[in-house]
């Protein structure tokens, strides 16, 4: 193992057994040997990486892709099939936090349990549990038998144990959002402290803002194998935009094949219009139909991961069924349905849409503002009045990514002075 490294990992390969409907007892298994019949699935097809130490990095991909795996492999957890995992130094792992907590012990006792457990000797954990008591707040609840606490005193104690052991390396499994605001944003800092000390920190995360904000270095998995290695900023943009193509969820309109049947159907006196109404919970007169909303870029190329600063459009297929005119409405929410922006176009300059034929309509953004997440795009059609003629939420979803420090929704246009005395 080289000396400047606390991790290294060569070739590891890892596979499961998926079993069908596995007998439990020795007479099912020999009465019932069909039901131990298993597929075997591979999780890691041999990477290898190094983390250096002193060195924070994350791991992303897509679920299934081997991220936890990884970690639990690091951890002992579990053992690789084939290959090499060499680790310097004291291991704390924040995978299932309280796994080895008692109920009926108080919260202190289970301190010493804990603790016990990453490695610390009576002594240590002596000098280390009044540090520990109060970063959990947890106060005089700290006496009471562990079952009497709520899910997040139960989270924020066993992560206090855990963050506080003084490890060389600490293994991090999504599992940041631990308690309240001030509470996340605590255990944040004490990760930037961690890591200014020297410890070696391997975080599993889908927050691409905490990794950015922590990390030196990112790992793409994806199928198993290292798809990109290197800064944050350049790896998360490859997965964003490799994200765009295969997850983010697609226009819940009817595709050309159920427009067909639907043809068919409406031959046979079906009303095809409200049924697919009914289907993706549609409210509106129907006169006019959204086919589809999808965003592009200033070249017009489809796309669904867009750069702060970049030109964004936003096209509305539609169907006519009657003539209509119609004022357009569109909202921008996150994906905690947090609306970032919405606009309409009757309001802002009385304007209304004369629609009689098919055709699409788009929104013009010049300089996306919008920081990193994912947003959704909901889409209404009324007309003079405000009555519906098609409503259609969640139409579209698109991620915005950026490569600086700033947070929030919007990115505001400022300048930094200095002024002199």
């Amino acid at each position: 193992m080289q000396k400047e490294n606390a991790i290294e990992v060569k070739e590891v390969k890892k596979t499961f057994r998926l079993y069908k409907d596995k007998g439990n007892s020795l007479k099912e298994k020999i009465l019932f040997k069909e039901r131990n019949d298993y597929e075997v699935r591979t999780i890691l097809k041999g990477i290898s990486f190094d983390v250096r130490k002193g060195e924070a990095i994350g791991l992303i991909g897509h679920n299934g892709c081997g991220k936890s795996t990884t970690l639990k492999l690091l951890t002992k957890i579990i053992y690789p099939d084939s290959g090499t995992i060499e680790i310097s130094g004291r291991v704390s792992s924040l995978l299932e936090l309280g796994a080895g907590f008692h109920p009926d012990m108080s919260g202190r006792d289970n301190i010493y349990i804990n603790a016990s457990i990453f490695g610390l000797t009576r002594r240590e954990i002596d000098e280390r549990v009044d540090e520990i008591i109060e970063f959990s707040e947890l106060g005089h609840y700290i006496d009471s038998p562990v079952r009497t606490y709520s899910s997040g005193m139960y989270m924020r104690l066993a992560f206090s144990v855990a963050i506080n052991v003084n490890a060389d390396v600490l293994l991090i499994d999504e599992i940041l959002a631990v308690g309240d605001l001030n509470f996340q944003t605590k255990c944040l800092k004490k990760l930037q402290q961690i890591k200014k000390e020297g410890a070696t920190i391997v975080i599993v995360s889908h927050s691409m803002e905490q990794i950015e904000t922590i990390c030196d270095r990112c790992i793409w998995l994806n199928g198993g194998k290292i798809e990109e290695d290197g800064l944050p900023g350049y790896v998360h943009r490859k997965y964003l935009e490799f994200m765009g193509d295969y997850s983010f969820a697609e226009s819940a309109a009817p595709d050309k094949k159920e427009l067909c049947e639907g043809e068919a159907a409406a031959e046979s006196g079906i009303d095809v219009l409200e049924e697919a109404r009914k289907r993706f919970e549609r409210r509106g007169s129907g006169d006019v139909w959204i086919d589809k909303v999808y965003c592009t870029d200033a070249k017009g190329t489809e796309k669904k991961v867009f750069l702060t600063g970049e030109d964004m459009h936003i096209n509305i297929s539609y169907v006519v069924n009657c003539p209509a005119e119609v004022c357009i409405y569109i909202g921008i929410l996150r994906m905690d349905y947090m609306l970032c922006y919405g606009t309409d176009s009757y309001s802002e300059e009385k304007k209304l849409f004369k629609l009689d034929h098919s055709g699409i309509l788009k929104l013009y953004f010049p300089k996306l503002e919008l920081l990193p997440s994912q947003y959704m795009i909901d889409i209404h059609l009324t007309d003079k009045e405000g009555n519906e003629i098609d409503m259609y939420n969640e139409a579209a979803i698109f991620q915005v990514y950026f490569q600086t420090k700033e947070t929030g929704m919007f990115k505001m246009t400022h300048q930094w002075i200095e002024k002199q005395h």
